[in-house]
């Protein structure tokens, strides 16, 4: 057919995979979710990666530098600032002070992941385990760091939130993971893990806890799974189980699904004695 100047110009259009207004549109949800699925698994295969160790905790607990740092800083604006603006940085100052207890979980969060890094390097490549974090500030980044301070991978799950969690520096680059939905983050923070490991934290923490500990609880996870409440004078705090107990709304078995712990030297021996036994693991010397 002969092009007339009656006949408009016609171009290809885009493969659908290419169409990214198709894509992001409410009819590719279903991709969307499969490919959130797919390029980890992808991912993780080509690395060898099969087992994880899940660190979850605040991404508002700050390392004692920081913490400092942000201190002299308010201290610093108090001194040149006046009326209401002044108050509100008194009221900020204050509230950062009472964090001040929670700092020595980033400094421990960092040590166990350390230990467990260094342990799991000596293990053949299949049986290693690879701290596992939410990618972003805080407590996340400790177990991040702790595993980049002993040479071994990390793998960071962020998630894309309207006040931006930005991935930390310590992940592994190629295990640096971007999620928009949050069940299929929660499916590779659960698929992999052979123990988890909850410090103190906020909503989120809450969540990710409860939901573990409802899939065990329940039978959804199947494999023996060791877990670790970090924490103990926090967490009583925060959730009274024995009162959940009492009020007949969980069994007193469901006490052993998790072990309070207080120290990294205390997860760990725990944690490498577990792992050791449920997956026949060659004996390592401390």
């Amino acid at each position: 057919m002969h092009h007339t100047e009656d006949m408009p110009e016609l171009h290809r259009a885009s493969k659908a995979y290419d169409n990214k207004e198709f894509m992001h549109s409410p009819a590719a949800r279903s991709l969307r979710i499969l490919a959130e699925y797919l390029q980890p698994a992808t991912q993780f295969r080509l690395e060898r990666i099969y087992n994880t160790i899940i660190f979850f905790g605040s991404a508002r607990v700050r390392s004692p530098q920081q913490l400092q740092y942000e201190i002299e800083a308010l201290q610093l604006h108090i001194e040149r600032s006046t009326g209401a603006e002044q108050e509100r940085t008194i009221a900020k100052l204050e509230q950062l002070r009472r964090q001040a207890e929670l700092c020595q979980y980033y400094e421990d969060a960092v040590g166990l992941a350390r230990l467990l890094t260094s342990w799991s390097l000596t293990l053949p490549q299949e049986k290693r385990f690879y701290i596992c974090t939410g990618g972003g500030p805080g407590i996340m980044e400790a177990g991040n760091k702790g595993a980049y301070l002993a040479g071994g991978k990390s793998i960071g799950l962020n998630i894309s939130i309207p006040f931006e969690q930005i991935p930390n520096p310590y992940i592994t680059p190629e295990l640096n993971f971007e999620f928009h939905y949050f069940f299929m983050r929660k499916f590779w923070f659960a698929y992999l893990a052979k123990a988890m490991v909850i410090f103190p934290g906020g909503l989120g923490t809450l969540d990710e806890l409860m939901e573990i500990l409802t899939l065990v609880q329940t039978g959804k996870i199947r494999k023996q799974m060791p877990i670790c409440i970090y924490g103990e004078a926090y967490w009583r705090k925060v959730i009274n189980f024995d009162y959940m107990v009492d009020s007949g709304v969980i069994g007193p078995e469901d006490l052993s699904l998790f072990r309070y712990v207080n120290s990294p030297e205390e997860a760990f021996e725990y944690l490498r004695t577990a792992l050791t036994e449920i997956h026949q693991l060659p004996s390592t010397v401390s």
